[in-house]
């Protein structure tokens, strides 16, 4: 069942050290110069990837370039924090190098319901209070209404003004306090458990299914094949089958839409989903890139066997182990479509269109009824009991009575 496409403003940032962006920017990179790079070597100080004083530092904003050394500086902070590393700066990046400058304690931190507040101490304070057993919500970055109700709880708890505003008396208390919950990252041994207590079916399950692209925006092309058009018959065919198991299932998308990143999970929050699977092809300049890859929410650096990356791994082995394609593994990001979504959320690479074989394959209709059936069967094992679950490549959904 498809929904209806449903826009969704991104949340802004409150409060914003001297670098801002908007949904329009063009990309920094190479060559460029202007005021927009100066505030880019500003960033990348700040966070000690340029030198201070440097010739950057020294020329007049108009005069900032964004030379082999920015370009550097962008990859490497691109890598860290788990973004696509080309090293330019669009929005996302933009965006992640304003989050990076706050440390707790910079700022007073409020839930600002029209722009809500980001940055890295916002996520050190989420962190801090999961730590502590109060569930703020997922570590986003982002203060929201679920990580207000978490301060307002611990405030409440350890006698302090449950206002919802992490100031320096609430900051000396989450600093004296040790850790209370042990054996993982709380939220996310609550969300196992949900998926765990919910039970080994798919009826009654709300599953989101984004095929990437759309609109004027085609993605890579080969000859007549766009990669828009290929993974919306791809996603129709997951559809197809996970409704015929039980699911509710809905696109984020029809063939002349092209929502922006923020547009789809919020369609997916609003629809209260309990997956959430981006559908890409990829393409590169080198002849031998081809294969399936993976992406789930992380750092990097984060505990692991969350939901998210458990389901990663699953549709990924699932389509490999079905179709023969090179297994390019798992792993984790921060993009906005993984981060903002409020479920376990997937991004799912099927194959390079720019790779002759790969492309060979995905254009038969065949190829991508399995991988439609693999997914069927990596979304019914993510909710099996860990000793009912078959080997990868195995299971088949059984048949209705």
């Amino acid at each position: 069942m498809r929904g209806p496409h449903r826009a969704a403003r991104a949340p802004g940032d409150h409060n914003r050290p001297t670098m801002a962006s908007d949904s329009s920017m063009q990309p920094l990179g190479p060559g460029d110069r202007g005021p927009a790079v100066a505030d880019v070597h500003a960033a990348l100080r700040a966070l000690t990837l340029l030198p201070a004083g440097g010739a950057a530092e020294e020329a007049s904003l108009d005069q900032a370039v964004y030379d082999a050394a920015t370009e550097l500086a962008v990859r490497h902070f691109q890598q860290v924090r788990g973004l696509s590393v080309d090293g330019r700066v669009g929005e996302e990046t933009y965006r992640a190098l304003s989050e990076a400058r706050w440390s707790l304690g910079d700022r007073l931190l409020h839930h600002d319901p029209v722009r809500p507040m980001r940055g890295d101490d916002v996520t050190n304070l989420q962190d801090r209070l999961h730590e502590l057993g109060y569930d703020a919500g997922p570590v986003d970055g982002v203060f929201g209404p679920e990580t207000e109700r978490g301060l307002r709880a611990f405030q409440r708890d350890y006698g302090l003004t449950s206002d919802g505003t992490c100031g320096p008396a609430t900051l000396r208390a989450l600093r004296q306090l040790g850790r209370k919950v042990t054996g993982g990252r709380p939220q996310l041994l609550r969300q196992s458990a949900s998926f765990v207590e919910s039970g080994p079916h798919l009826i009654g399950r709300r599953i989101v299914v984004d095929p990437g692209h759309g609109g004027t925006d085609t993605g890579f092309t080969a000859g007549e094949t766009t990669e828009a058009d290929l993974v919306l018959d791809l996603a129709s065919r997951i559809e197809g089958r996970l409704a015929a198991a039980g699911a509710t299932v809905y696109l984020t998308r029809g063939r002349d839409q092209d929502p922006s990143p923020a547009e789809r999970t919020a369609f997916a929050n609003d629809a209260h989903a309990d997956l959430f699977l981006s559908l890409h092809t990829d393409a590169h300049s080198s002849e031998h890139a081809r294969g399936v890859s993976s992406y789930y929410y992380g750092t990097g650096s984060g505990a692991s066997s969350t939901v998210g990356e458990q389901f990663a791994n699953l549709v990924r082995r699932e389509v490999v182990v079905r179709t023969g394609l090179l297994d390019l593994g798992s792993h984790p990001k921060t993009w906005d479509l993984l981060r903002m979504s409020r479920m376990p959320a997937v991004r799912l690479d099927v194959g390079y269109l720019s790779h002759p074989v790969d492309r060979l394959l995905l254009l038969d209709a065949r190829l991508r009824s399995t991988v439609a059936s693999a997914v069927l069967a990596a979304v019914q094992r993510l909710f099996l009991p860990a000793e009912a679950d078959p080997p990868t490549g195995t299971f088949i959904l059984p048949a209705k009575r």
